[in-house]
């Protein structure tokens, strides 16, 4: 098995390449034909959703021997194949496209992500942002980073210069005034909630929010179904970077179990049971 490192670099350097070759190059050029309906008006694929999941698998399988590839397209085409592969150990989990409405309507917020698996838990995480060739990832109890274009092209140097980031201590206090955090909630459990924090975001894409929460400028999420290419590498993102999450129950979170609910993140443990306390109480 490569060095944690290794994959690190390998990982990055996979998601610049597809995002360069298949991504981009569809980024307000998609045809008609290119686009297709999942499960409704807004939950869209495209061909580049297929293709870059496609050129992804298996630049992730030869990195580590053994594992599997579970993709978001490839689930939705064949569901009846995802309970195998989720306990299969190790194994990839990739979202070719996050924010594929966006993606087709020219919006900015969109994204590739990547989780690594294994025994029930997210130890490596991706997410690389297309336009700004920029990466965030995490290696459980080793920290959250930041990648440049610049650190890319100068990897074979053996000296990354990632930039460590670490949630700022003012947003993490326990007395911590919830009016001035902002928050995305997507559970509905917190519709009486939304009033109490400053702004409300609606960015269409788990992973930008995931990037948002772990430089500190999106404080609360609050997702109410859960699909492990959405939320596998971003909790494990933002938690390297010290924050918290917890399903609603208080139970952790795990990816590869099928049918939970109600995940909020926050900045600290804190925070996140009073933001849980609004949404048991209904304000």
């Amino acid at each position: 098995m490569a060095s944690s490192a290794a994959l690190v670099s390998s990982v990055c350097a996979a998601l610049a390449d597809v995002a360069r070759d298949i991504i981009l190059p569809r980024f307000r050029q998609l045809g008609e034909s290119d686009i297709r309906t999942k499960t409704s008006a807004t939950d869209l694929v495209t061909i580049a959703d297929e293709e870059s999941e496609r050129a992804l698998g298996p630049r992730l399988m030869a990195l580590l021997p053994g594992s599997k590839v579970i993709g978001e397209e490839a689930a939705a085409a064949d569901p009846g194949a995802l309970p195998g592969l989720l306990r299969h150990d190790p194994v990839w989990i990739v979202d070719p496209i996050d924010g594929t409405l966006n993606f087709v309507n020219g919006s900015q917020a969109f994204a590739s992500v990547v989780a690594l698996v294994s025994g029930g838990e997210t130890v490596l995480g991706w997410i690389h942002d297309p336009l700004s060739q920029r990466t965030l990832w995490a290696e459980k109890g080793k920290g959250s980073w930041r990648r440049t274009p610049k650190i890319l092209e100068s990897r074979a140097s053996g000296t990354t210069g990632d930039t460590r980031i670490l949630l700022p201590p003012d947003i993490k206090r326990p007395d911590v005034d919830l009016s001035t955090l902002n928050a995305a909630l997507y559970n509905r459990e917190f519709a009486g909630a939304k009033g109490k924090f400053a702004r409300n975001a609606h960015q269409g894409s788990a992973a930008h929010d995931y990037w948002a929460l772990a430089e500190g400028r999106l404080h609360v999420s609050g997702y109410k179904n859960l699909k492990p290419w959405d939320h596998a590498a971003g909790t494990l993102i933002h938690t390297e970077a010290g924050g918290y999450h917890r399903l609603l129950s208080g139970e952790a979170y795990n990816p590869v179990v099928a049918g939970q609910t109600g995940l909020v993140s926050a900045p600290s443990r804190d925070v996140w049971e009073r933001v849980v306390e609004m949404a048991r109480a209904g304000t």
